[in-house]
Parts: C-alpha cells; structure tokens; sequence
C-alpha cells in the first residue's frame, strides 16, 4: 500500500477550523461559535467539518470598525 505525502500548504489558508478563526479574532471558541450562529461570522460545512473562511474574518473586522467609527 503507498502513502499519499502530505504537502504543506504554500501561502496563507482560506479556509480555517472555528478553532483557528477564534485564535485569529482573538476570541475564545465558544464565543466564535456565536458568532457562526447569529450570522455575523459566515462559515461553511465541508463533509462532516465546520470551516470559515478566511476572507469572512476581514469581513466582519471590516463590519465592526465601520459600525464603531459611526456610532
């Protein structure tokens, strides 16, 4: 039996676990799962995996500096 290699990715992932999002926004992984919940963070199902996408995490930066510079 042959084993597939692994290769590692090469650039910046597009696609993160709810674990990695939280990391990224510095949140704690239940407070990332809110934010799937509510909307406010989009994410996506790949088989029986969670994952968001990386550009949903600028989005939502984007989302919230805009709302707090207006109000």
């Amino acid at each position: 039996m042959s084993q597939s290699k692994r290769i590692p990715p090469t650039g910046p992932r597009v696609m993160l676990s709810v674990e990695a999002a939280a990391h990224q926004l510095s949140v704690s992984r239940t407070r990332m799962y809110a934010l799937i919940k509510s909307g406010d963070v989009f994410s996506v199902r790949v088989g029986k995996l969670r994952r968001v996408p990386a550009d949903a995490l600028t989005t939502y930066v984007h989302q919230l500096t805009t709302a707090q510079r207006i109000a």
